[in-house]
């Protein structure tokens, strides 16, 4: 067996999430302690209680899901003694590749935590609320190449791109409003069904290069060591390694597509890996795993008793 720890990304979040670890396991209350610490913020609070409309905010739901993702895999080393190098790849999802990387001891858990607060910030500062908008492809004739014919029509009325290949019969396209309309129309034509997404900003498109320039500017200045275990970055959907190599991808990311399906076809093929463990908050990735890849088996790790379980099994 071949394992692959996956780590989730925005849209993941609910209140309560991570409640149970804290409440079952200390190592799991440190790690929310820490990026509490780094943050200058309660947001273990926020993430326990809510409101959820505050949650949901990007500059807080980044940050809430990476410590959610960490406590989860702290609590496997600490407890269980299963550690991050357990896997033979790490990948995350959008937000989720920080969590990957924290995970696997390549960026201080204290500096994932203030990255992602400000990553959020920058995201939210790089387009007007209103001015962009994301929407996604779903159907059983949803491929890379309708949503790519949907983003094309667009972009012809302003900037739309394909901003995350998450598996078949699900593409997200992102841009300016009036684009994103026209891309709907399209896609519509086409066969796709089109489901308009509730976020705040247009990612993982041309219009968030602002904050690609501030992501750039603050990676510059922090620490990125070799990963424990090779990250499968989501601008190649291929393994990295080298910290240099990291620092641009991680800033190309802002603005470039997720390739989800990409990434994980290429870990259950080359990558030989028959297992995905999804530590963190929800199963949306577990999901995808099982339509992409449905020879390999999927968990996802929310609860101390899916710990304790997973652990058992290896």
């Amino acid at each position: 067996m071949s394992l692959a720890f996956i780590f989730p990304g925005q849209g993941s979040q609910a209140v309560g999430m991570g409640a149970e670890l804290a409440d079952t396991f200390a190592s799991a209350r440190e790690v929310f302690q820490e990026v509490d610490e780094a943050l200058s913020q309660k947001l273990s609070k926020l993430m326990r209680e809510g409101p959820e409309g505050d949650l949901t905010l990007t500059e807080n739901a980044q940050p809430a899901l990476m410590a959610v993702s960490l406590a989860v895999m702290r609590t496997l080393e600490r407890e269980f003694g299963v550690s991050v190098e357990t896997a033979a790849f790490v990948a995350g999802h959008s937000l989720g590749e920080y969590s990957a990387l924290a995970a696997a001891g390549a960026i201080s858990l204290s500096d994932t935590a203030r990255l992602l607060k400000l990553r959020g910030q920058a995201m939210q500062r790089a387009v007007p609320v209103g001015a962009g908008a994301m929407a996604s492809l779903i159907g059983p004739k949803t491929d890379v190449a309708l949503a790519e014919a949907a983003a094309a029509a667009g972009a012809e009325v302003g900037v739309c791109v394909v901003a995350n290949d998450n598996n078949q019969g699900n593409v997200v396209i992102s841009g300016e409003k009036a684009a994103v309309d026209r891309a709907i129309e399209k896609a519509k034509e086409l066969g796709a069904r089109a489901i308009p997404l509730n976020v705040s900003a247009p990612f993982h498109c041309p219009l968030m290069q602002p904050a690609a320039d501030e992501m750039a500017e603050a990676l510059s200045r922090t620490q990125i060591v070799a990963p424990r275990t090779p990250l499968v970055a989501n601008v190649t959907a291929r393994p990295v390694h080298a910290p240099d190599e990291i620092r641009r991808l991680l800033v190309e990311q802002v603005t470039g597509r997720v390739r989800w399906r990409e990434s994980m076809e290429w870990l259950a093929g080359e990558g030989g890996v028959t297992r995905f463990a999804e530590a963190g908050a929800g199963k949306v990735l577990s999901g995808m795993a099982k339509r992409i890849a449905p020879d390999a088996e999927a968990t996802p790790l929310n609860t101390p008793s899916d710990l304790e379980a997973f652990a058992k099994s290896l």
